[in-house]
């Protein structure tokens, strides 16, 4: 007996790009390209206003005299610290990586404390979201407050251009500014960067 094959019944390869394939190729390469033209329309061809309005100091420039109200509304300036070398930490209550390193930098200002270092936490939000926040996490470090609405950003000042939190100015014992850096430490990586002005 003949064996008779029907062809209807064995399955058919699929196309690569049925109508369905080509739609979604087609809106992710729309999708992209509007992507690409809005961000270049929308890039800041400069500064804006408030940064490029601001002085904004360097390593080697001298900070002058800053004031800012600490956890009791005192008026302090960054110059009572001068003959120590300061570790100016920038943070915020709502910021994770200000929340971690903040233990590390309570640690290391007793650690240092007896060298003539001093960390300086900078809370860069309302006075109100930062004391709540250190009622609960306290630190034995000098707390002072820059609110938003504060017409000197200090952060930006002391050469923070992109609002990074947490930012730390190393200032020496000059009162100049030796240093910068953008994001957390670990207790290791903040020793080695003090290390060379100790």
């Amino acid at each position: 007996m003949d064996r008779i094959t029907d062809v209807e019944s064995e399955p058919h390869p699929r196309p690569m790009f049925n109508r369905t394939n080509l739609l979604i190729v087609l809106l992710a390469a729309a999708s992209a390209s509007i992507g690409l033209g809005l961000s270049i329309l929308l890039r800041p061809s400069a500064l804006p206003a408030s940064v490029a309005a601001a002085k904004v100091l360097a390593p080697g420039d001298p900070v002058g005299d800053i004031r800012l109200p600490d956890r009791e509304g005192r008026s302090r300036s960054l110059s009572e610290w001068n003959g120590k070398l300061v570790i100016l930490n920038f943070w915020a209550s709502w910021c994770g990586p200000c929340r971690e390193e903040m233990p590390m930098l309570d640690r290391m200002h007793v650690r240092y404390a007896d060298r003539g270092i001093e960390v300086v936490g900078v809370a860069a939000e309302e006075s109100a979201d930062a004391l709540a926040f250190l009622a609960q996490n306290p630190v034995s470090y000098p707390i002072l407050i820059n609110a938003p609405d504060d017409p000197v950003d200090v952060s930006l000042h002391l050469g923070n251009t992109q609002s990074v939190l947490p930012y730390t100015a190393l200032i020496g014992r000059d009162g100049h500014v030796l240093a910068t850096r953008m994001g957390n430490f670990s207790e290791k990586s903040l020793q080695e960067w003090i290390t060379p002005y100790l």
